[in-house]
């Protein structure tokens, strides 16, 4: 199985999003600047997860904002 490439300019967008939207102190925010900082698959994994859990809403506006 072939490993997707993660774009790490686009993670770093999405956590400017969601700090945003969320605030600097919550945990979706903190795992994205995490992943961003550290690049591990681990990091990635967590911040995706915390990502899917945000209210269908603020997850929705997050992602409209890294639109380009």
């Amino acid at each position: 199985m072939e490993k997707t490439a993660i774009d790490r300019a686009a993670v770093e967008r999405l956590a400017k999003a969601l700090a945003f939207i969320c605030g600097a102190d919550h945990p979706a925010t903190i795992a994205f600047k995490t992943a961003v900082e550290t690049g591990s698959d681990r990091d990635l994994k967590k911040a995706r997860t915390l990502l899917l859990k945000l209210k269908t809403g603020d997850r929705q506006a997050a992602l409209r904002m890294i639109e380009e």
